[in-house]
Parts: C-alpha cells; sequence; structure tokens
C-alpha cells in the first residue's frame, strides 16, 4: 500500500484524505485510515462517487453500524439516512446545536459519516469542536471539580413527542420519527476517557445533556454553559466547507459538531451512517 496523502484542514484539527476511492478499501488501507482518523479526529474524503450500498461497505472499515433513533432510513437503502432539505423549507434548521451524536445510548457511537449528495452553493458548513483541547485548556481547579461528575443524558429535548422535532414538525422534507422513548436517560462520565486512545475528553452538551448528578437544575446548568463556553472557543473549532461528493467521518468520542445554515433557496442532501463502538 502506498503512503496516505494526508492535508490539514484550514483548522486546528482535522485532515483531508487525498487520492483514496473509498469503494476499493483493502484491510491495509482501511487500517492506515483507521489510524488517521483517531490522529485527526475528523477526516474529509473529496471526490467520492458513492452509491448507499457503497457507503455503507466503506463505513463498515471503521466498525459496526450503528443505529440512528428517532430519524427514518432510506426504504431501498437502510440503514442509509437521508438528511435532506428542500429550497423553500421553513422548519428549523436540524442539529445545528453543540452535540455528540446519540450520546444518550449506551454506549454512545464511536463516529458519523456523512456523504454530500446535493450541496448548495453557499452555506450549510460544519462546525466540529475538539473536546480533548476544550478539557486540557480549562482551568486546573475547574478540571478538579468536573473530573469525578457525571452527566444525564437524554434525546427528550429533541426527540420527545412535545420536543423540538415533535408531530407538529410539519412540511419537513428529512424523516424525524418523534417517540416517547426519548424520555428515557442514560448515565456517562463529564470527562469521558477515549475507548481507544485514553485521552480524556468533555462529554457534554446542551442538546442531550439534561443535568448533573448531585446538582439541582440551575446548578447544573450554569456549570454546563461554563464548560461549552470553553470546548467551543475559536481556537477549537474547525469549520468544514462541504463540496459534492466528499464524504467526511467523525468521532463522536472526540468532538462536538453543529450544523449552520445560509442555504435558504437551495436543496440540500446528505446521506448518513453511525458507526457503532467495536
Amino acid at each position: 500500500m502506498d503512503a496516505l496523502r494526508i492535508e490539514r484542514l484550514d483548522g486546528p484539527f482535522g485532515a483531508a484524505v487525498l487520492d483514496v476511492d473509498l469503494r476499493e478499501l483493502d484491510e491495509p488501507l482501511a487500517a492506515a485510515l483507521r489510524a488517521a482518523w483517531l490522529e485527526h479526529h475528523v477526516l474529509a474524503f473529496p471526490g467520492q462517487h458513492l452509491g448507499p450500498a457503497e457507503l455503507v461497505r466503506a463505513a463498515r472499515a471503521f466498525g459496526p453500524i450503528g443505529d440512528d433513533p428517532f430519524l427514518g432510513a432510506m426504504a431501498e437503502h437502510a440503514p442509509v439516512v437521508e438528511l435532506v432539505r428542500e429550497a423553500d423549507e421553513a422548519t428549523p434548521l436540524f442539529a445545528d446545536v453543540w452535540h455528540s451524536d446519540w450520546s444518550f445510548l449506551d454506549p454512545p457511537p464511536a463516529g458519523t459519516m456523512l456523504h454530500g449528495v446535493e450541496i448548495p452553493p453557499v452555506g450549510g458548513d460544519t462546525l466540529f469542536a475538539d473536546q480533548h483541547a476544550g478539557y486540557d485548556a480549562l482551568p486546573a481547579d475547574l478540571k478538579a471539580r468536573i473530573d469525578d461528575l457525571v452527566g444525564i443524558h437524554s434525546a427528550r429535548r429533541g426527540y420527545a413527542r412535545d420536543g423540538l422535532y415533535d408531530d407538529r414538525d410539519a412540511g419537513r422534507a428529512m424523516a424525524i420519527l418523534p417517540s416517547d422513548d426519548a424520555l428515557a436517560t442514560q448515565r456517562h462520565p463529564l470527562v469521558r476517557r477515549h475507548p481507544e486512545t485514553g485521552r480524556p475528553a468533555l462529554f457534554c452538551s446542551l442538546a442531550y445533556t439534561i443535568g448533573i448528578e448531585g446538582m439541582d437544575d440551575d446548578e447544573s446548568l450554569a456549570l454546563l454553559v461554563e464548560l461549552l463556553s470553553h470546548a467551543t472557543a475559536p481556537e477549537h473549532v474547525l469549520r468544514l466547507r462541504w463540496a459534492p461528493d466528499t464524504v467526511v467521518l467523525w468521532d463522536n468520542r472526540s468532538v462536538l459538531h453543529a450544523a449552520t445554515g445560509g442555504y435558504e433557496g437551495h436543496r440540500r442532501v446528505l446521506h448518513r451512517l453511525t458507526i457503532a463502538e467495536r
């Protein structure tokens, strides 16, 4: 196998992998890409002409295909989820709050893979925030305060029947499936060690962390806001600009991410897969 051609993205982390066709992954190449993924947290693969089945095969090089609760898969291409927003859509923007995908699961997913199928000429960037760097930059006294705390995670704010994407969310092109299952909770350390690298990272968000054990609502919210203001400071953030046929893979154990708008009047389509822990 030739050496990978990897170029750093324009940000504090992340990399583009060039001259690789994800339809032609063999075991040595997959192992090299997985190592690059763990190192850089976010990988972009430009020029990938993948159908849904080929996207599934590529994702399996990084781990088992995971669940996408509350999102409807493509009828003929499950488990691929189609994230589509029509040019004239007026519903709330999907996933525009900092979060780690499905952190309310046990275990949470390792990664997410997105394929840019139809990309607007403007807007629609994805923001990523390095949670290892965010933790490392915390003052020592704040680290000591949070190292043994436990966050309470839930999907209720977004996916309960009275959540943001509830049964009244009419006119949305993509299939969101609110459910009472979103009321369930799951405990995770506020500082979580990466299962493969062992590096500590902040593991919380205002999207899915609904509280902290041993704290009342006001105290836990104040602490979460303080942590997230550190973790999403500009020096920790990568802004990724999409191009058609780009595949982006990120490590949910290392980064938060958030969608952005700015492409009103244009249709946007991405294909998505979740990658579970091995």
